[in-house]
């Protein structure tokens, strides 16, 4: 077969505080027909996440950063168009981290061969995929009993959705903090929640205090910031914070400050947990057979928030930091029904 032409979105610039479009560049490549051991690929769907926002600034991380001028990654669904690898067939539907393009030729160990009568598809990018895995995973860190307040931010995105939702299913609490009226109302009549405010509304730690009066167990930080020095206050004696984003700093241009209260921990006899997802890749198994079976019953909701075409990754991505989605961002790609 011979090479076909692909579109890839590369990074043209390091941003310095909130990127902008032009940090982004469009490039026609042509993508080469597999050799022995290798696969082609016409991706379907591709993610937009907040830690690759991370990835654009230069230095050392838990993740490498992305290189200027060269193609930018992430997760990806898609067909496999050639196969020169044992067990893999052209059909056959696939993940992989090479987001970002619309083709893409790699070892076929680099791809991960899935269910293909899960629908939407997408789905293996946020539900069933890494941003659904990383809810699970932070809430495998405590020990989570029925009946205890639970406190999510950043509670109608990709992760914070899942999180809310698993915690229900746990005979949780569950009290969100969103960024719009109309989150509320998603967070409220379609997740489930038992409280969900705008932070946007007012200071978060008297809202909060009004979600939960009786305080809270368990803070599953996606936001940093405000939300945490609010958490911190609501916490009850040996709760409990999972620590797994900081999106509130992600753009900052200078080192935001810590927490005034966070004495508190001390008194409280609080913890916090800290993790990176890919470290529990071992559990991959578990968390999709125990989530996959929740999607199937109807007891999650798969909530996306979709945008065709490649060109327009790099302003879902720019929405996705704004938090104009509601669950998990997804780019459709052209030609993709």
């Amino acid at each position: 077969m011979p090479a076909v032409s692909s579109r890839e979105i590369r990074l043209a610039a390091r941003p310095k505080g909130w990127p902008s479009l032009d940090d982004f560049a469009m490039a026609a490549v042509e993508v080469p027909a597999p050799p022995d051991g290798w696969v082609q690929v016409r991706n379907l769907c591709m993610s937009v996440d907040p830690y690759m926002r991370g990835r654009m600034d230069e230095g050392k991380s838990y993740v490498p950063p992305f290189e200027l001028g060269e193609p930018l990654e992430g997760a990806a669904v898609g067909e496999i168009v050639e196969s020169r690898a044992a067990g893999l067939a052209a059909g056959d539907i696939v993940t992989s981290m090479f987001g970002w393009r619309e083709y893409f030729a790699a070892p076929a160990d680099t791809v991960r061969k899935v269910d293909p009568s899960v629908r939407p598809l997408s789905a293996y990018l946020g539900v069933l995929g890494v941003t659904g895995f990383t809810a699970w995973v932070g809430l495998q860190l405590f020990e989570i009993a029925t009946g205890e307040r639970v406190f999510i931010s950043a509670a109608a995105g990709a992760v914070g959705s899942v999180a809310g939702q698993l915690a229900k299913l746990r005979g949780c609490f569950v009290v969100g903090s969103v960024g719009s009226p109309r989150k509320v109302a998603f967070a409220l009549e379609e997740l489930g929640y038992d409280a969900a405010f705008n932070y946007k509304d007012g200071d978060i730690r008297r809202q909060l205090a009004r979600a939960a009066p009786d305080g809270i167990d368990v803070y599953f930080d996606n936001v940093g910031g405000e939300h945490l020095e609010a958490a911190l206050s609501a916490l009850r004696v040996n709760g409990r914070i999972i620590a797994c984003g900081a999106i509130s700093a992600y753009n900052a241009s200078e080192p935001p400050p810590g927490p005034r209260n966070l004495g508190l921990v001390i008194g409280k006899r609080l913890s916090i947990k800290g993790f990176i997802v890919t470290d529990w890749s071992r559990r991959m198994p578990e968390f999709v057979a125990e989530t996959g079976r929740y999607l199937r019953e109807g007891k999650l909701k798969a909530e996306e928030t979709v945008v065709d075409g490649i060109e327009n990754a790099p302003r879902a991505f720019l929405d996705l930091l704004n938090g104009e989605n509601i669950g998990k961002m997804v780019v459709k790609l052209s030609g993709v029904s």
